[in-house]
């Protein structure tokens, strides 16, 4: 039994009848937010103007992309990946002024609906690029873990 959210049921919300536009009104909105945020540069100026807060909000207007990919029923691992995206834009933006030249060429957002629209011809699914980036953020991230691991069990071990 399908959920409210699987893809075969869901339908894109599309423009008034009689408007001579089969504009997709969501992603249009989608496209707004993101030019505002990445084009407009929003983003890294709401990081430089509130530190740490603009970062986060910035975040929480990038959310609604992947909330659309998730109505769309896109792959969850395409899904994954988009987070991905909004977590190194949002992370590295939490350093001063370093974070905010990132923001400047990163374009989480961008990336995000480039995600989105490529995937929607293809049902939504995931490639093998898709795999790797996951799979090796996972890798990435691990490995951070371990090597942390590593160095507190060390100094453990020294003053010990």
């Amino acid at each position: 039994m399908a959920g409210p959210l699987a893809a075969s049921t869901y339908q894109a919300p599309r423009a008034k009848r009689g408007s001579g536009t089969g504009l997709d009104i969501e992603l249009a909105r989608v496209q707004k937010i993101t030019r505002a945020l990445d084009t407009y540069m929003l983003d890294p100026i709401l990081g430089l103007v509130l530190p740490g807060a603009g970062d986060l909000i910035a975040s929480c207007f990038g959310f609604y992309v992947i909330s659309l990919a998730l109505r769309r029923g896109v792959s969850k691992l395409v899904v994954a990946r988009m987070l991905l995206n909004l977590a190194i834009d949002a992370l590295v933006g939490l350093i001063p002024l370093a974070g905010d030249l990132f923001d400047f060429g990163f374009k989480a957002n961008q990336r995000n609906l480039a995600l989105l629209t490529d995937r929607a011809h293809q049902g939504g699914r995931a490639t093998v690029k898709d795999w790797l980036a996951v799979v090796g953020a996972g890798l990435v991230f691990g490995s951070v873990i371990g090597l942390g691991l590593y160095a507190l069990v060390a100094v453990i071990r020294a003053i010990v």
